[in-house]
């Protein structure tokens, strides 16, 4: 079959399908959804991705967090080694400024690991879900401060234990509104401190969260939350020493924690970058879970072709025959089918590209932190996987149609 052959071909599969507007757009309905849903979430998870490096990267490429349990995990999901681990103590920070010689800053944190009982108030305001931490003053060299107004404490107000604090963008609005918030007071959980600095929301964070950092001096959240033992330690590594920094953390928490030789680590140490990469693995997995089920609406749809193409086989049958008397051959046939099944998946593929672009711009509008974009990569698969359908769920009709013989083709009324 030759160019004009195949022009033709798909000019005459347009006609037949705009001459059967409705039934042409009943077919490809399935395969119009489950376009757009591998559109739509590839849209989504682009976006999604995008934030979570953003937040997970942001720790900076040479910082290291120790804590005792991996990242993340769920209690629920925790082992039963992992449940009896100690606690990181200070004394494990003071021992790695001493003895860590690829580690440049070795700073704790202190953190509520349930916040959703956290409240922080000013006179008649409050606000629940408060995200509270106990950190030193290095915390704010590590690029996770971002000072709006004011300034962050001293490390002379963290040895005495100061009642100060450091609020974020979020909470400062809500409870000080058309205020100024340096000096006044805020109340946390019954604790009362002096507010002596305000911070910008941060670059990267999480799609639709709110800034309710409360920051505290970290010996003065260890005086007020003595309850809190959750600690753990952000290292700042030399540049281009992250690996030795991490082998000699490694081996002092080892020692200290009396972990013998043949046993693995009872803490856990990771890198932002592996932070990304088990993150990416979680996305992974639900971007195969999510086009195997829109799959099942472009198998809905690939049967709903092969219909209409035997229906349309049968309402042609005299053409066909008509074909095969003056030479057309059986490839001939086979290839006009399959065409107009390819062309009609095709322009429900297209049709199922704008819904999953639709998709995308209303995530945006909901979510406007997230920055969900159609990839080239699911608009391209989008669009193979429609004509495919169209190729796969064409061939029987097309080769049915091959087969007629063209004697009893042209009888057919």
């Amino acid at each position: 079959m030759n160019w004009r052959a195949f022009l033709n071909a798909c000019s005459l599969a347009l006609q037949t399908i705009r001459a059967h507007k409705t039934r042409a757009f009943l077919t490809v309905l399935g395969v119009v959804m489950g376009t757009g849903t591998i559109i739509g979430v590839g849209s989504i998870l682009t976006g999604f991705d995008s934030t979570i490096t953003s937040v997970l990267r942001s720790f900076g490429p040479n910082s290291i967090i120790i804590y005792k349990f991996p990242l993340g995990m769920n209690t629920n999901g925790l082992t039963g080694e992992e449940r009896t681990r100690k606690d990181l103590v200070y004394e494990n920070i003071v021992e790695m400024r001493q003895k860590c010689g690829a580690c440049e800053q070795v700073s704790p944190m202190l953190t509520v690991r349930n916040n959703l009982f956290i409240t922080a108030k000013y006179k008649g305001n409050d606000m629940s879900g408060i995200t509270l931490m106990g950190v030193e003053e290095e915390y704010a060299d590590g690029g996770q401060v971002d000072i709006h107004a004011g300034r962050f404490f001293t490390g002379d107000e963290n040895r005495r234990s100061a009642p100060v604090a450091v609020v974020g963008a979020d909470l400062a609005k809500s409870l000080y509104p058309n205020l100024d918030v340096v000096g006044k007071s805020i109340n946390v959980n019954g604790h009362e401190f002096e507010v002596i600095g305000t911070l910008n929301r941060p670059a990267a964070s999480f799609f639709g969260q709110d800034d309710l950092r409360v920051i505290l001096p970290f010996f003065t959240f260890r005086k007020n939350y003595p309850q809190t033992k959750d600690v753990a330690i952000i290292i700042n590594a030399r540049e281009g020493q992250l690996p030795q920094a991490m082998d000699e953390a490694r081996v002092l928490l080892r020692t200290a924690r009396r972990v013998p030789y043949s046993k693995p680590d009872n803490f856990a140490i990771t890198t932002s970058e592996q932070m990304v990469s088990d993150f990416r693995q979680i996305t992974s997995m639900v971007a195969i879970t999510m086009v195997v089920l829109s799959s099942i609406g472009l198998l809905v749809g690939g049967i709903g072709v092969m219909n209409i193409m035997l229906v349309s086989v049968t309402e042609r049958t005299k053409e066909i025959g008509i074909r095969k008397a003056i030479g057309a051959r059986k490839s001939d046939i086979i290839l006009q089918f399959l065409i107009e099944a390819v062309v009609l998946t095709g322009l429900g593929g297209l049709a199922g590209i704008s819904f999953g672009w639709m998709i995308s711009v209303l995530t945006k509008l909901v979510f406007s932190s997230l920055p969900a974009s159609v990839p080239l990569w699911a608009a391209g698969l989008g669009l193979i996987v429609s004509a495919g359908t169209g190729l796969f769920f064409g061939i029987w009709p097309a080769t049915k149609a091959a087969r007629l013989d063209p004697v009893e083709a042209l009888r057919h009324e």
